[in-house]
């Protein structure tokens, strides 16, 4: 880790598969402090040693993939992580916000239209069951920015409960 004092964020990344290898390139970044790579224990030891040879700290928890919940404990414990911003894809959106691990959700609507039935949607999970309702949000502000860009941020009011 670097300065543990610097207030600047861990850049935390699930990586079970060991498919990312920028990692030079995102160190250079100017608005992070460190990164951490959260494996699992199917991570290919190849990666590992991949991310040791860069100085990479990593993390191992889960078996097949990354235990999220268990990541979060690991980063609070180890790391006084006590605050999560996730900027991700929906799949990575989607299993959070089933799992019932997000507070708020920020969102930026940008005025643009792209269509098509391919494109990934900000929240990716399995269709509900039946038992199953979609979680309520509040909207707790909304704003415009530059460019015609709203911001909104909502809090989670529950989470996806069974009936």
């Amino acid at each position: 880790m670097k300065d543990p004092e610097d207030k600047l964020p861990l850049l935390v990344v699930p990586d079970s598969k060991g498919r990312i290898r920028i990692w030079s390139e995102l160190l250079k970044m100017p608005y992070i402090n460190d990164i951490l790579v959260l494996c699992s224990r199917s991570t290919p030891t190849e990666y590992l040693d991949f991310l040791d040879e860069r100085y990479i700290d990593y993390l191992v928890v889960g078996y097949q993939q990354v235990d999220l919940e268990n990541a979060l404990e690991e980063l609070n414990t180890k790391f006084r992580v006590k605050r999560v911003r996730v900027d991700s894809g929906g799949i990575l959106n989607g299993v959070l916000l089933r799992a019932g691990m997000v507070d708020e959700v920020h969102l930026l609507i940008h005025p643009e239209l792209v269509g098509g039935t391919t494109t990934n949607s900000i929240f990716q999970a399995p269709d509900l069951d039946d038992d199953e309702v979609p979680i309520k949000l509040y909207l707790e502000s909304m704003e415009k920015i530059k460019d015609d860009i709203i911001y909104l941020q909502y809090r989670i009011l529950d989470g996806m409960f069974k009936l």
